[in-house]
């Protein structure tokens, strides 16, 4: 998944998708509304390169009176980001979701409650968690990097039965630059970005996709053995040319 789509934070100006040696492939979208590309590769080295410019929101919508939105009314496709997942165990974290929001409104406080909690609780460290490694791992050790912090952040979420998702894309100005993680809780009726990694809300992202935890947004999924030999990611402000 390396070609993102245009929605309303962000809107793809230009893209150049290129592969060598070149391989025919196929294209559709998944479950999540993801755009997936589909490829058989050859024995021997394969180079992908993924080019985008787009205009991206300075900034991320905050909305502290955003209530919580009744199960009830919620739309059909959203029902599922209720559900625990492989790496998102919410169905046992109830009590410890409500001992973080204690006092909150519900709602959109109770979202930026968690995101905080886990902000200020966790520590960011490289290679303490790895593929297998899930919120109940991650919550024993607080240890990890923004994939874990995004599970925990969901699954907090949905023991309180606010729907949320996770998304992977780009944040400007990331340090190191590399592919990041957050993610959506639907409150207010619609969805709100949060970051745990971050102590301010932080726009200019460019969201590549949205799942319900790690196993539906890996930028690559093979099947095979199959190495990955280098990869680097350089993300920079531009403005068009015409401008």
């Amino acid at each position: 998944m390396l070609r993102p789509k245009s929605g309303l934070s962000q809107f793809v100006l230009r893209e150049d998708f290129q592969i060598t040696p070149y391989l025919a492939m196929t294209e559709f979208s998944d479950t999540y509304g993801n755009l997936c590309q589909r490829l058989v590769m050859p024995a021997g080295k394969v180079k992908l390169q993924s080019s985008i410019v787009a205009a991206c929101a300075d900034t991320i919508d905050v909305d502290f009176t955003a209530g919580w939105t009744p199960i009830v009314d919620l739309p059909d496709p959203i029902l599922h980001f209720l559900l625990p997942s492989r790496y998102c165990e919410s169905d046992k974290l109830s009590e410890e979701a409500k001992a973080i929001t204690i006092g909150c409104n519900h709602g959109y406080e109770q979202v930026e409650t968690i995101r905080r909690w886990i902000y200020t609780h966790f520590q960011y460290q490289y290679g303490v968690t790895d593929s297998r490694s899930s919120t109940l791992d991650v919550m024993a050790t607080k240890t990890g990097v923004c994939r874990d912090f995004t599970h925990v952040g969901i699954s907090l979420c949905r023991a309180l039965d606010i729907p949320a998702r996770m998304v992977t894309g780009y944040l400007l100005g990331l340090k190191p630059m590399d592919l990041h993680a957050w993610f959506e809780a639907y409150v207010g009726g619609r969805w709100y970005s949060f970051d745990a990694t971050q102590a301010e809300p932080k726009g200019n992202r460019i969201s590549m996709a949205y799942g319900r935890d790690a196993a539906d947004v890996a930028f690559v999924t093979h099947f095979g053995n199959a190495e990955l030999s280098r990869m680097t990611v350089d993300v920079k402000e531009t403005s068009p040319s015409w401008l």
